[in-house]
């Protein structure tokens, strides 16, 4: 058989000649059918919970029966109709806290991310990009902040600076920003090559404007994509911190913290139980809403 010009073959299960598609071709698809990718069970799902929680961050005051800080009923009352989670220690009702808490762990995680996102970002384009010594410095700081564990070093950085969740946000972006670097430097290696940039160097556009204009947005869908799903990790090491007393300082209602006082009172459940549900639900959504993310993205993926 023969094939002539515009009368190609369109067999296989990725259309055009059994081939997988191209990027290109990805971006020639209607608006909708590229949206329909994103209607996936786990973005969906991730999604709703995180504007739930979004909208309790907005609404905590309106939301919670009582005041978070004061005494609401007797010491220690386990759940009832009154009081969802039950009492602490102190007669608080841990419903209330845990929604109050939402304001501080989820804003505290999401800030962190983005700075760290930033910063590491900015930092592996200029080595990735320029190379030389440069690269070698930047690069040999972020392996040795990499080399100990997150845990370890942030609870160093947070026990330096002192307690307290501003310190211990400083401390989890010196803890991060080195995951990001590398991601970025990796993505700005195999970038920098493309015909596109090498023609922008060819009509004598700046080394920086090429970085910032050609290079660097190129790279910022798998550097959204981790962080997405690193924000998990985020929340929990704030908790982790505050829980430590490295971070949030009573009688802040943060999850950590609460879940100290939950430990303090191990017979009463129902005082870490709270803060705990809020953060396994946050976390999964998250985790959730990365993985979908992740699968729409991958190039692997597309035309499925």
């Amino acid at each position: 058989m023969t094939i002539t010009a515009g009368a190609l073959p369109e067999t296989g299960p990725f259309g055009g000649a059994g081939l997988p598609q191209t990027p290109l071709d990805d971006e020639k698809l209607p608006f909708r059918v590229r949206m329909r990718r994103f209607a996936r069970p786990q973005i969906v799902v991730g999604a709703v919970v995180v504007l739930v929680w979004v909208g309790v961050i907005a609404l905590a005051g309106v939301l919670a029966p009582h005041d978070p800080f004061a005494s609401s009923g007797g010491r220690l009352l386990p759940p009832s109709a009154e009081h969802l989670f039950g009492t602490d220690s102190l007669g608080r009702d841990v419903f209330s806290r845990v929604l109050h808490g939402a304001r501080l762990s989820l804003p505290i995680a999401v800030l962190a991310i983005v700075l760290s996102v930033a910063v590491g970002s900015v930092v592996g384009a200029v080595a990735g990009f320029f190379g030389g010594w440069v690269d070698a410095v930047l690069m040999r700081t972020a392996d040795i902040t990499m080399a100990f564990p997150s845990i370890l070093l942030a609870m160093a950085v947070a026990a330096a600076l002192g307690p307290g969740l501003t310190n211990a946000f400083l401390a989890i972006v010196a803890v991060w920003w080195p995951i990001y670097a590398r991601l970025v430097r990796g993505q700005i290696l195999s970038i920098k090559e493309r015909e596109h940039v090498l023609a922008a160097r060819a009509i004598g556009m700046s080394r920086t404007a090429i970085l910032r204009k050609h290079v660097l947005p190129h790279s910022l869908t798998p550097v959204s994509v981790n962080a997405t799903m690193d924000l998990g990790s985020i929340i929990i090491l704030v908790a982790s911190l505050s829980f430590l007393g490295l971070g949030a300082l009573p009688p802040s209602p943060e999850w950590g913290a609460m879940i100290t006082d939950g430990a303090a009172n191990f017979y009463q459940w129902w005082i870490a139980a709270g803060p705990g549900i809020a953060m396994i639900t946050v976390v999964l959504a998250v985790n959730f809403l990365g993985d979908g993310l992740r699968d729409v993205f991958d190039v692997k993926n597309r035309g499925r």
